[in-house]
């Protein structure tokens, strides 16, 4: 097995999509966490208020965020898993071309599975959007109008 510095440099331009859709996956994780991060200190600072007074807002807003918190939980892990399939990609291009095994049905059913995660992902971010401008929505209507 007689591996040339051309047969690297070839399978090394094959992964270069993959890696680029990689960085685009950790900078999805990177906003989902953040976002997951200010729900939780918005429910952090609503716990700390019920146990001061019970208050129905307060809980229809602590409901809202849980809803929101779980959206955004299976869309970290889809992205997670989408991240996951994307490296094995990567490990699979490189092992397929020093090894000649025909891995390429693998690679492109992995590939398939990494955009159905990715696509997963966005679609729960989307929902999570949704439920968070639509809770902003009923708290401003609720609210007196002042000029």
């Amino acid at each position: 097995m007689n591996i040339q510095i051309s047969d690297i440099g070839h399978v090394i331009q094959l992964a270069i999509a993959p890696v680029f859709l990689l960085t685009g996956v950790g900078t999805m994780l990177m906003v989902l966490t953040n976002r997951l991060a200010r729900i939780i200190d918005r429910t952090r600072v609503l716990e700390d208020r019920l146990d001061i007074a019970y208050h129905e807002p307060y809980m229809d807003e602590a409901d809202q965020l849980y809803a929101r918190w779980h959206l955004i939980n299976f869309a970290i892990a889809l992205s997670t898993a989408c991240g996951l399939a994307i490296c094995i990609v990567i490990a699979l291009l490189f092992l397929g071309d020093t090894t000649n095994l025909p891995l390429d049905r693998y690679i492109a059913g992995l590939f398939v599975v990494a955009m159905i995660t990715l696509t997963g992902s966005f679609v729960y971010l989307l929902r999570e959007i949704f439920v968070a401008s639509k809770a902003v929505r009923a708290r401003r209507h609720k609210r007196p109008v002042t000029n």
